[in-house]
């Protein structure tokens, strides 16, 4: 299975290594695009960090950088599962951005922009799966309730020995109690 889940990272990876590069090359073509949504995040940026750049060139450069980045991790198999989370962040505000279908009024235009949408949605649910794949080792719930029921029957073990002992204990005193001597 390794190799299928390998080969799957790669192709998932695949547009956002590319068009990252791309668009940190060249953000002024998504500018346009993206002013409306940067017009939007602007001031929650601002209130989080002043110093925080805000212009959308830089945003969009940002986000490139990020898919970029985080693209090549889940390529190489380095920490995929974030990477696949951090990925999933950046195609939200990308898809509503580069495909708003439901602002646009030209047919052809609008069917298009919903069928990129619902790619990206596609593409949203497959870096959801890999950032949830564990790779057929148990997850941190599972390992976590394990350890929990294992400590849980460690401590019964331990009350049902100590009883035990103490059964034991009394019997031996009252047994001692009644030889003479």
């Amino acid at each position: 299975m390794k190799p299928v889940r390998s080969l799957a990272r790669v192709m998932l990876s695949g547009i956002f290594v590319v068009s990252g590069a791309r668009n940190l090359r060249n953000p002024g073509r998504l500018v346009p695009a993206a002013q409306p949504i940067t017009d939007k995040v602007t001031p929650l940026l601002q209130n989080i960090n002043p110093r925080i750049p805000t212009d959308t060139a830089t945003l969009v450069r940002a986000n490139s950088a990020t898919q970029l980045v985080a693209g090549l991790m889940l390529a190489t198999g380095r920490f995929t599962r974030p990477a696949a989370l951090v990925l999933a962040a950046t195609l939200v505000p990308t898809t509503a951005a580069g495909h708003p279908f439901w602002n646009t009024e030209d047919p052809a235009a609008r069917n298009n922009n919903q069928i990129h949408f619902l790619k990206n949605l596609g593409l949203f649910g497959g870096l959801l799966l890999a950032a949830a794949d564990t790779e057929g080792k148990p997850g941190l719930r599972w390992r976590a309730g394990h350890r929990i029921d294992h400590s849980r029957r460690s401590v019964q073990r331990a009350v049902r020995t100590a009883r035990r002992e103490a059964k034991i204990a009394v019997r031996s005193a009252a047994t001692a109690r009644r030889i003479p001597g």
